[in-house]
């Protein structure tokens, strides 16, 4: 979990206050830096499934407790099969927490730092 919230989406104050600084910079006509992309977690079923599929997750973490089980069944079968790690988590909530939403079934990271990536 200590992995998964370095990756947390951004809730509603902090996309308010980025939004309100890009339009502060627009009206100066400052020149925009060079920002990097924020490396965020993908979540929702069909969201992960077709990362999965065409090969763009690097990790994928699954709920433990998803009823019915077939929904995420198909996840781990396709993750060996296209060689991208993949864990469960206890609980939908505690998943639920990195992306804002009371609960998640699954959540898929696109990119990693490269010191992470070492541990997998």
């Amino acid at each position: 979990m200590k992995l998964l919230n370095k990756y947390q989406t951004e809730g509603k104050k902090e996309k308010k206050i980025r939004l309100k600084e890009k339009a502060v910079k627009t009206v100066e006509k400052k020149p925009e830096e060079e920002t990097k992309k924020p490396l965020l977690a993908k979540y929702g079923l069909n969201h992960v499934t077709s990362l999965v599929e065409s090969g763009k997750a690097q990790l994928v973490a699954i709920a433990h407790n998803v009823e019915p089980i077939e929904l995420v069944l198909h996840l781990p079968a396709l993750c060996r099969k296209k060689g991208i790690p993949f864990c469960f988590i206890k609980g939908m909530e505690r998943l639920g927490k990195v992306v804002h939403k009371k609960r998640t079934t699954c959540i898929a990271l696109t990119e990693v730092r490269k010191e992470v990536k070492k541990c997998f």
